[in-house]
């Protein structure tokens, strides 16, 4: 019966063995949190660098833009939706480029009134956050609009915006069947006309051999009586 306190040891040490371990991995878990590896970024989260909108030490403004490739249509109000990140207010500025050169939209800073340029007055509204509204697009808004962001000490960002705009199919072929309707509602009325004037001309025809019969009839009845 003696070797029942050798196991019983045996299993004490055993345990105490695997808990000092478990207890060093539970440190090492702790410092490495503490502590982040050479290769990373002590603060910044593990999502893309396109999706990341903290400033990190070598970048004064950090820019996102969700949707760098936006397809519209004719008369549709357009959004070109960003998100900035930096110190202080900044200076926004939105440029249009196209096959016709390039054109300033509108420059401000937050939480002042916008300067629009001509070219789009009534039709740009501005939001805080930088993103801009188009009003009633058309076949010439299509291009790349390019955002600046600008901070106070002169560090900047930019983005691109890719906008194609095409005409609505099935409006061209409303107006494709509204102007058959009309051709077929003319050509409906000119072979009415046409049938009218067919009868006209025919009734007068027949009048007209009515009276050249009874005249013949005249002449000869006269022929008769003078013989």
């Amino acid at each position: 019966m003696r070797p029942l306190p050798s196991r019983r040891r045996k299993s004490h040490g055993l345990s105490l063995g695997v808990f000092a371990l478990c207890l060093a991995a539970a440190r090492c878990l702790q410092s490495r949190c503490a502590f982040p590896a050479s290769g990373e970024k002590g603060g910044v989260s593990s999502l893309p660098a396109e999706k990341e909108l903290r400033r990190t030490s070598g970048q004064g403004v950090s820019l996102y833009i969700p949707q760098a490739a936006i397809n519209a249509t004719v008369e549709e109000d357009i959004l070109l939706s960003v998100a900035y990140s930096c110190h202080g207010i900044p200076t926004i500025e939105w440029k249009y480029t196209s096959n016709w050169g390039v054109q300033k939209i509108v420059e401000w800073k937050p939480g002042t009134q916008a300067n629009i340029s001509q070219s789009h007055k009534d039709r740009v509204c501005t939001f805080d956050n930088g993103s801009i509204q188009l009003f009633s697009v058309g076949v010439r808004d299509s291009g790349y609009y390019v955002i600046t962001v600008t901070e106070r000490l002169g560090s900047s960002q930019f983005g691109t915006i890719v906008l194609h705009v095409s005409e609505i199919l099935y409006e061209d072929l409303h107006f494709v069947a509204v102007f058959l309707v009309l051709l077929a509602a003319v050509a409906a009325v000119l072979i009415s006309l046409m049938w009218v004037c067919n009868k006209c001309a025919y009734k007068f025809q027949r009048k007209r051999r009515h009276k050249l019969k009874e005249s013949t009839t005249e002449e000869i009845e006269l022929q008769d009586v003078e013989c």
